[in-house]
């Protein structure tokens, strides 16, 4: 038996024991307080601040886009987006069948569609129904209490003034693609979120870090279930934590002009092909224009599965560029490069005279002129007027290959011209290196009749063909051609400019370039010309008709009637010219696929670009060679109606 002080002690022992617990747990409770709310407590007192408020989104607009004279091409305006917030939702079912009936689908489409963000984060806004309409923002807004998590978001969409004109230009941006979204997370800056828009193609994708500004975002105070209370005003909230204004993109002013960009895409109207005019002495791009063509506006809206099937499903290619992302054989508008390289070389000069009977024969191969009983006798310049075929074989039959496909490369054949814009591609100058690689076999000196008019291997662009009459037109400097004149911020402040760019300085001698232009001239000009019904009233134009070959033909059907063959082996038509021909300004290049000839589907687009330039930007000069070329219709008539008096009198006179 215990006495009592055992008894005591024990007791005493025991007291200790539950009071050491009890401070034990005082301690740890204490710790962890401390621990909390002091040691961890700016960060607790963060991850409850961001429980009682939301950062939504701000999307900055993008920049405007401007022609040379300051008139709007593409801008922004506001469209109203529904987007539902995963992490806030009380009843999935429910939401989804209330939508289901103000949008007028079918719930599981709907549900279909919530399935695609599955994925990602509770928290990160999904948009349900782009640009949606006045009746649907009302419903949205009328009955949010019923709708938990589902809001109306205002967005910034893109609106391109003139649609389909310079599409292939401008460019179009779309929402930022899965695929695309992780190596585009982070670039240069710029943080990427899922339902961003990027520049896809054109202006667009070439400037869109410049043009695509920077978010903000705006703190909303929000309940325990994720409903919105108020929007917090002002700056430093708590804890450095505020609002932030969106930055608005810069804005690009181009150097083309919007009244030529109209008259180009009017010019095609109808037909498949390209136009692009270029100041021959600084290389600034004044039009550009493709057909068919696309509407940009419907990209940054809700781009429909009907319509983008409508355009990868054509034929005709209308996403693509056809001025810079096709290549063709640039038929007899090479002339102008095979009368250089004769010229130069020595070949030929101003007093060489051929006899075209209608046909060339090199060994046992007989290859005919277009003009099926010849020109009789020729001279350079009539060569290139009259576009005779059996000159320049002749030609061909005394110049090596690479030496024309020298020249061609100084004209800026057979490489890329430089232009920023993205998809351009090289064409094609063939080399006898180049055939050697390609096929292991030697070149042939028959190969080079075809190149020499432009057919068989030789290809190129609108642009590069352009690029190279420029040279020509200005006597003999190759420029890079350019579409962006400045980007500028909104207050007006230009953060950076371009200014003509020089590829290289090409010495020709001024007796080539006299022979080259007078022949192009008359091209144009002369009654023979192959250009002479597409001539214009008061642009003076010069240049070059062109007929690219879809297919070879036999000897028995190059003279059928193109018009009457089937649609995709009829021949492409070009035509290439510049004005005013005594004092260039403008190049202006064409290309019409299937249009059978250059002079009567292709010569009448750059005829149109050209009468507008002048008539917008030199009227003066208009005038003096409206009154020129009358003066010198009235001098030919009295000559004609002197000779027809003539004649009349010795017919009477029986002599």
């Amino acid at each position: 038996m215990l006495n009592e002080d055992d008894l005591v002690k024990a007791h005493r022992h025991r007291a200790d024991l539950i009071g050491n617990i009890v401070l034990f747990c005082f301690a740890v409770i204490i710790s962890r307080l401390w621990y909390l709310q002091v040691y961890k407590g700016s960060m607790f007192a963060e991850y409850s601040l961001q429980n009682r408020l939301r950062k939504e989104i701000l999307k900055a607009p993008r920049g405007v886009i401007f022609d040379r004279n300051n008139q709007v091409l593409v801008h922004n305006s506001p469209r109203f987006d529904i987007v539902l917030i995963p992490q806030y939702l009380r009843d999935t079912k429910e939401t989804i069948q209330k939508l289901a009936q103000v949008f007028k689908i079918t719930e599981e489409s709907l549900a279909n569609q919530l399935k695609k963000f599955s994925g990602q984060a509770s928290y990160v806004p999904v948009v349900i129904k782009k640009n949606a309409t006045p009746e649907e923002v009302a419903i949205i807004e009328t009955e949010h209490y019923k709708l938990p998590g589902v809001k109306v978001n205002i967005f910034i969409s893109r609106e391109y003034n003139d649609r389909e004109v310079g599409a292939h230009l401008l460019g179009y941006i779309s929402e930022i693609s899965k695929e695309k979204l992780i190596p585009y997370r982070k670039r240069d800056g710029f943080s990427y979120q899922s339902g961003d828009f990027i520049g896809v193609s054109g202006i667009e994708k070439m400037l869109d870090l410049e043009v695509r500004g920077q978010d903000g975002h705006e703190l909303v105070e929000v309940d325990a279930r994720g409903r919105m209370k108020r929007y917090m005003e002002g700056t430093n909230i708590i804890d450095g934590i505020e609002n932030k204004d969106p930055i608005s993109g810069e804005n690009i002013r181009l150097t083309v002009d919007n009244d030529l960009q109209h008259a180009a895409f009017t010019a095609l109207e109808g037909k498949t092909g390209g136009a692009v005019a270029i100041d021959v002495h600084t290389g600034e791009v004044l039009a550009m224009v493709s057909r068919p063509s696309f509407d940009p506006s419907k990209f940054s809206k809700e781009l429909t599965k009907d319509y983008w099937s409508s355009l990868v499903e054509n034929e005709l290619n209308p996403l693509r560029d056809r001025n810079i992302q096709e290549h063709y054989p640039p038929g007899s508008t090479f002339k102008m490069i095979a009368a250089v390289a004769a010229l130069e070389e020595g070949i030929i000069d101003e007093n060489t005279e051929y006899v075209c009977p209608g046909y060339f024969k090199l060994g046992r191969r007989v290859v005919h002129c277009w003009k099926k009983h010849g020109h009789q006798k020729v001279n350079i310049t009539k060569a290139i007027r009259e576009s005779c075929d059996v000159f320049f074989y002749k030609v061909a039959s005394k110049i090596d290959i690479d030496t024309l496909s020298k020249y061609a490369n100084m004209l800026g054949f057979g490489s890329k011209t430089g232009i920023t814009l993205p998809g351009e591609i090289a064409g094609l100058v063939p080399t006898k290196e180049w055939k050697l690689k390609r096929s292991g076999e030697e070149w042939q000196k028959g190969e080079t009749l075809s190149c020499i008019i432009g057919q068989s291997y030789v290809l190129a662009t609108p642009l590069q063909m352009v690029m190279a009459y420029s040279v020509i037109a200005n006597g003999g400097t190759l420029y890079r051609p350019y579409v962006v004149k400045e980007i500028f911020e909104n207050s007006g402040k230009i953060h950076k400019s371009f200014a003509p760019e020089e590829i290289s300085k090409i010495k020709l001698s001024q007796k080539t370039l006299d022979y080259v232009k007078r022949g192009l001239y008359e091209v144009v000009n002369d009654r023979k010309g192959t250009g002479w019904w597409s001539r214009g009233k008061g642009i003076m134009m010069a240049g070059k008709t062109g007929t690219s070959q879809v297919i070879k033909m036999s000897a028995e059907k190059l003279f059928d009637k193109c018009e009457e063959q089937e649609y995709k082996y009829r021949n492409h038509g070009l035509f290439i010219g510049y004005a005013p021909a005594d004092d260039p300004k403008i190049a202006v290049a064409s290309i019409v696929e299937h249009g059978c000839h250059g002079a009567s589907a292709a010569a009448p687009v750059v005829r149109d670009i050209i009468q507008v330039y002048m008539k917008k930007y030199h009227p003066e000069k208009q005038s003096a060679i409206i009154e020129m070329e009358k003066k010198e219709y009235l001098a030919k008539k009295r000559i004609e109606d002197a000779q027809n008096a003539i004649k009349a009198s010795e017919e009477e006179s029986g002599d």
